[in-house]
């Protein structure tokens, strides 16, 4: 069972505050003053779901009591009394949002108790709204920090027992130990690549768009640099064209998934034998950028092609993907206001073209 409602009502006519007061007293909490300048005491010092004034009060009307009422504390769910020849006022304290509704003199009251008891619902779902708001930011500053703890706590130690076995395995000769370091680097490789998954994840779906000039050359060059790194791209042709004579604006961390994924799936899921390509082609104009990315690898078969950009979803038996990289990409390209194609043929390989607009230009 919910409290009573706390009613303010201010008028300047005391037996209408009586009568008001006598009333509604059993259903409501209600406080009256006498005027505006009272009213806007007790609105200070006490908490009112729903102030109710009249319009014509000596001093200040109600909606210019209703403008000092928002300033001082704009919850309250705001009910004007007013007579018809008010009404050019009532309509315009409406459209500037101070007042909820009008109720016109003489009121009743069953007109009266309806109208508080619908304004204190608003003022319950507004307040169970800034709420959820509020702690919907805590969890979006606490993600955040998550994230951060993501990227430097765990990242570092891994890296750090990367260093450690390489320089260990440059210290011994027996073949039987150097497969166990081997085996250490393989899964601190494999969990800091699920960890940058977990990174582009939240970047991808939970950030909101940072607009900034894109450099394709240098994303490019820094990436490939990065892959090189990473994975043993022996055997491997690479063909990289890039062609941007005009500035265009995107979010480069979310076009950085965008390429880091496809680019990871190209190189993942290349056939066992020579002759591998993996091309990157964008082109970026004032208007829209198109990146296409193709491989002639394994391909993907028809019956997969509808779901490869679902949460989770693999198109192949092969235990080298987390099922994350083609959602991250849709994800990052349908915030970036774009669309994605995506061509393959089993055997022959897997092209995927994305087109992103101009974010300045939207």
């Amino acid at each position: 069972m919910r409290k009573r409602i706390d009613v303010l009502y201010i008028d300047d006519e005391d037996n209408n505050l009586n009568s008001f007061k006598a009333a509604l007293r059993k259903e409501f909490k209600v406080q009256t003053a006498m005027d505006a300048e009272e009213g806007l005491i007790l609105a200070k010092n006490y908490e009112f779901q729903v102030v109710i004034a009249d319009q014509r009060m000596p001093g200040m009307t109600g909606v210019e009591f209703f403008e000092k009422l928002v300033e001082i504390n704009p919850d309250p769910i705001r009910i004007l009394l007013t007579g018809y020849s008010d009404i050019s006022s009532v309509i315009d304290a409406i459209n500037r949002g101070e007042v909820y509704r009008f109720i016109d003199k003489p009121w009743n009251i069953e007109q009266i108790k309806n109208a508080i008891l619908n304004a204190a619902e608003i003022f319950d779902a507004r307040k169970e709204l800034k709420e959820k708001n509020t702690r919907l930011q805590k969890l979006h500053s606490e993600m955040n920090q998550f994230v951060y703890s993501l990227s430097h706590e765990l990242r570092g130690p891994l890296m750090s027992i990367s260093g450690i076995s390489k320089l260990a395995k440059m210290e011994v000769s027996d073949p039987g130990i150097i497969e166990y370091f081997e085996m250490i680097d393989s899964a601190t490789l494999k969990l800091d690549d699920f960890i940058y998954k977990m990174l582009d994840f939240y970047r991808s779906t939970k950030i909101e768009n940072k607009v900034v000039a894109i450099n394709f050359n240098g994303i490019l060059d820094q990436l490939l640099a990065e892959y090189k790194a990473k994975w043993n791209l022996t055997g491997i042709e690479l063909c990289v064209a890039i062609e941007q004579e005009e500035s265009f604006h995107s979010d480069e961390s979310k076009i950085r998934v965008i390429l880091n994924n496809l680019f990871s799936n190209a190189f993942k899921f290349q056939k066992d034998e020579p002759g591998k390509w993996i091309k990157i082609v964008i082109k970026a104009n004032q208007e829209t950028a198109v990146i296409h990315i193709s491989d002639n690898g394994i391909g993907i078969e028809e019956r997969h092609k509808n779901d490869v950009f679902n949460l989770f979803h693999r198109a192949t038996q092969r235990n080298v993907g987390s099922g994350l990289g083609l959602y991250m990409v849709k994800e990052s390209i349908e915030q970036l206001k774009g669309k994605v194609e995506l061509n393959s043929t089993p055997g022959n390989g897997t092209e995927v073209l994305v087109y992103l607009p101009n974010l300045l230009e939207l």
